[in-house]
């Protein structure tokens, strides 16, 4: 189980980065985060791939006030989707005709999504940027919808102002990406072990013990009786009372047998 979590999160994070640089190569608008980079990286000639690291660093710093604590997956994130995104970018090329750029970038956002699904999934905890979202969330209780919300527009306007780039694609991945991911994500969960049951006794086993038990005591009640009717009749015969607190002893006949227990 656990190898396959770890193959799932870094096959994950692969196709990660490669989905972002195929969105990147269409050409018609990124995510919010993905214009953020686009602008730094316009601005200051740094890689597409290292930006994406740096981001992410600096991300995860902003995890510390918030007392969210990374995961496997969420160190993996900032390591391997930059150099894997650069990696696509340097791959392939700049899509130029329209069919290209929607082929190219509703490939992306499929990858994107499966990938999403694929690292999650591995139960290795979120990446930075999702991560900085759900604590602020946990932390003062703000309804998720509006800290992601007010994330993104932050971040997007920044990376626009830097020279990002916005187009319909961007607004595609704003309406698109939350439906499909709830449907990658449930698909590729990896289920929690489940330790087995300690076995229980079978209802018929404890019948027939419950059973036993109670024809034991029957018995046992049949022969104290027996002793107490054989004193009364001695009693009326001979006129004697027998000493209180005194009985005769129980009769020799053997108790009806009790049936053995199940092996």
């Amino acid at each position: 189980m656990m190898i396959r979590r770890l193959a799932q999160l870094l096959v994950g994070l692969i196709l990660y980065g490669f989905a972002i640089a195929m969105m990147v190569q269409a050409g018609i608008g990124v995510s919010p985060w993905d214009v953020l980079t686009q602008g730094i990286a316009r601005q200051t000639g740094l890689a597409f791939g290292l930006i994406t690291n740096v981001v992410g660093l600096l991300v995860l710093l902003l995890w510390i006030p918030i007392r969210q604590r990374p995961g496997l997956g969420t160190l993996l994130n900032v390591l391997l989707i930059g150099p894997s995104a650069q990696f696509g970018l340097w791959l392939l090329p700049v899509a130029r005709e329209l069919w290209e750029q929607v082929l190219l970038f509703a490939g992306g956002l499929a990858l994107l999504a499966l990938a999403t699904g694929l690292y999650i999934g591995a139960r290795f905890g979120p990446g930075p940027r999702d991560g900085l979202m759900t604590g602020i969330h946990r932390r003062w209780r703000w309804r998720l919808w509006i800290v992601r919300t007010s994330i993104e527009v932050t971040v997007l306007a920044i990376g626009w102002l830097l020279g990002g780039n916005v187009g319909v694609g961007t607004v595609l991945f704003a309406v698109l990406i939350g439906p499909m991911v709830n449907v990658t994500i449930p698909l590729l969960t990896v289920p929690a072990s489940i330790r087995p049951a300690v076995p229980q006794p079978s209802v018929a086993r404890a019948s027939v013990i419950r059973a036993s038990v109670i024809q034991a005591t029957v018995a046992q009640a049949s022969v104290t009786q027996a002793s107490v009717t054989q004193a009364s009749v001695i009693q009326e015969d001979t006129g004697s009372e027998v000493p209180k607190g005194r009985m005769l002893a129980p009769s020799t006949t053997p108790a009806p047998p009790v049936s053995h227990l199940p092996e």
